[in-house]
């Protein structure tokens, strides 16, 4: 795990004004962090003091340490729904919610899920990275949204739609 900073010991998301940062939101902040940079091409960056994982200058995970709050921001395309049903989830403000996009909070006392915030970031990154990057990994990785599963194959119809069955009696 990275424990140095560009330009200062502590990163920008850790929010100035809290004198201790609860070591759980640390070791949440460093594994999500470092799974987030696992992916290839990707960059942090710090706007609004907050970290930002990018790809090609796309952002697809916030994370931050705030008043005592961990919080972590990703679009969730295939499972914003789902995700919102968690009592920590809500959608991310400033109209992005309605992308799909959602944030998860925790308060100091919280227990912080990383292997489901993984999947989240797995999904994020996805939904977010060139189709060209993507053809380059493995089709799913750990926690990753699942691949879409082929419909059944319709059965074949002894008889035609009602619809069609009067259109044949009149002619």
């Amino acid at each position: 795990m990275l424990t140095t900073w560009p330009h200062t010991s502590k990163p920008p998301c850790y929010a100035p004004g809290i004198v201790k940062v609860p070591v759980t939101f640390k070791r949440a902040f460093d594994s999500l962090r470092g799974h987030a940079l696992g992916y290839p091409e990707t960059v942090e960056e710090f706007p609004w003091g907050h970290s930002a994982i990018k790809i090609k200058g796309k952002a697809f995970v916030f994370l931050a340490i705030e008043e005592a709050t961990f919080s972590m921001s990703v679009k969730l395309p295939g499972s914003n729904l789902a995700a919102l049903t968690f009592p920590f989830a809500a959608p991310t403000g400033y109209g992005l919610g309605r992308s799909g996009w959602v944030t998860a909070s925790f308060g100091p006392k919280e227990q912080v899920p990383l292997e489901l915030l993984k999947s989240w970031i797995d999904e994020s990154f996805r939904a977010i990275a060139p189709k060209s990057l993507l053809k380059r990994l493995p089709q799913e990785s750990a926690g990753a949204a699942p691949k879409k599963v082929p419909r059944p194959k319709a059965t074949a119809r002894t008889t035609p739609p009602p619809s069609r069955a009067r259109a044949r009696k009149r002619s």
